[in-house]
């Protein structure tokens, strides 16, 4: 339960809710800029998602398969798509999403465009289909399903001529109509050379056609969206500025694509609402090695990529590579249910439940359409605390553009814990330990009425490093009380 929205279903706490209410007048009502569509908010909703990177470079070592690979390189001896889907739920993932298909073009699924696939492998006598396993054990383990199928192929002999994007818009049909409902396409904007020395210039437009088609609530990924978009690097970070929306006129997917700072921070007044991802990998690469068994990242590694990601109103993709068995190698499993107890021992009790909250205006801002608004909660006695969550009703639009979060000082005034840019769907802050019974988020800056949909405080079970850049500045108030950060 976060302290403010969630008060409205508390009982004896009518007041706080009347004054919350305030935030809720019909001026608010009105949505600002391009808002998500329900699909959006869904997918936004699942936060932290299971990436797998499986095929003929899980055998041959390498990263990205030149496509000459023999198809019976192909050949796990003891898959179990069941396992990763249970790994993935109890890991607290919401979602799966398989390589159907890398740039080697080899298909887990016995497609009719290739000759390069499951079917013309000896492993199961030819029978066999990846994606048909995994999408039963999605819906098994109440996962939702989603497919990456790679628009480069080195195999293919008609890439780099206009048939291809037929042949490929035929392969999207097939994994769209055949498996059940995708959640979400991955495409990647990789447009390398293929078997006759030929890049292809790929028909977006048509391929965005078959998934809306097949699967109209699928999120469609990549550098430009049009459902999320890459957030420019590989290492589980995001801006700590982030928009979730985005200019495209005049980008396309890979080289192509906007910069990369563009990526990181989003368009402030963005045309398009397009959320970012974050994917990174639990291993040094993206295929399964045995020598990275030893190279898994830590739980505190995957802390830092949680607050970066996440934390930064973003959706995390962890990449989870299975071996040659086609299982979740067992120190990946272990590090994944290491990564939930930390979060759960983190993020499983909001100390600022029970907090009597008062929302009001504190006075006129130059250069903004509203007056900053103040959230000030006070908590049932003193609480001792080190991460902060905020939280942005988009649904309406991204507003908010900076923030303060304060404490009283000596009776005197309020000091400044911590302070930052954007919040959106979510914002997480690392601060040094703090106890107090009153704190508030001062909203600086916003493009349009801001609209706080939660304000939450945390304990960490142990101490953590913390890199915020803090300004020294105090803002006086008439209010006070006792408090100390350490």
């Amino acid at each position: 339960m976060t302290a403010l929205f969630s008060l409205l279903r508390r009982p004896g706490l009518a007041a706080s809710a009347g004054l919350l209410a305030a935030m809720l007048l019909p001026g608010c009502s009105r949505t600002y800029g391009p808002v998500p569509s329900e699909a959006q908010l869904e997918w936004q909703k699942m936060e932290y998602n299971m990436f797998v990177h499986f095929g003929p470079n899980t055998f041959s070592g390498a990263e990205w398969g030149d496509g000459t690979e023999a198809e019976d390189i192909f050949c796990p001896t003891d898959l179990d798509c069941r396992q990763w889907a249970r790994i993935a739920r109890d890991a607290g993932m919401k979602g799966i999403i398989l390589t159907a298909k890398h740039h080697d073009g080899f298909c887990l699924w016995p497609s009719s465009t290739s000759t390069h696939t499951v079917a013309q492998s000896s492993w199961r006598g030819g029978q066999a289909d990846v994606l048909a396993e995994l999408s039963a054990a999605c819906r098994e383990y109440g996962l939702k399903f989603g497919v990456y199928v790679s628009p480069w192929d080195r195999n293919h002999p008609a890439y780099g001529t206009p048939k291809y994007n037929k042949v490929f818009a035929t392969a999207l049909e097939e994994v769209h109509s055949n498996y059940g409902e995708v959640f979400e396409q991955w495409f990647d904007g990789a447009c390398g050379e293929g078997p006759s020395g030929k890049k292809q210039e790929y028909d977006w437009p048509l391929f965005h056609s078959v998934v809306r088609r097949l699967s109209p609530k699928a999120i469609m990924f990549s550098d430009v969206g049009p459902g999320c978009r890459w957030m420019g690097n590989e290492r589980g970070i995001a801006g700590e500025t982030n928009w979730s929306r985005l200019d495209t006129e005049g980008f396309c997917p890979g080289a192509g694509a906007p910069p990369a700072d563009t990526l990181q921070r989003g368009n402030v007044h963005g045309a398009h609402w397009i959320p970012a991802e974050v994917d990174v990998s639990i291993r040094p690469g993206w295929f399964w090695k045995e020598s990275e068994n030893s190279a898994v990242k830590s739980v505190e590694q995957l802390a830092d990529i949680w607050f970066s990601s996440v934390g930064r109103n973003a959706l995390l993709l962890l990449n989870v590579p299975p071996d040659k068995r086609g299982r979740i190698c067992e120190v990946d499993s272990l590090r994944l249910m290491e990564f939930r107890d930390w979060r759960e021992a983190v993020f499983g009790f909001d100390l600022a439940d029970g907090a009597v909250v008062k929302v009001r205006r504190v006075g006129d801002m130059a250069g903004v359409a509203c007056k900053p608004l103040c959230v000030e909660l006070d908590l049932p006695e003193m609480r001792t605390f080190d991460v902060i969550e905020l939280r942005e009703n988009i649904s309406r639009g991204q507003r908010i553009s900076s923030f303060v979060i304060q404490i009283p000082e000596n009776d005197a005034g309020w000091k400044t814990i911590a302070e930052g840019t954007t919040i959106g769907y979510k914002r997480l802050l690392r601060i040094p330990e703090c106890r107090t019974r009153r704190i508030r988020v001062v909203i600086t800056g916003s493009y349009a009425r801001p609209l706080i949909d939660g304000v939450s405080l945390y304990h960490s079970p142990v101490s953590q490093s913390v890199d915020i850049q803090r300004d020294a500045e105090m803002t006086t108030s008439a209010f006070g009380s006792h408090a100390e950060c350490r």
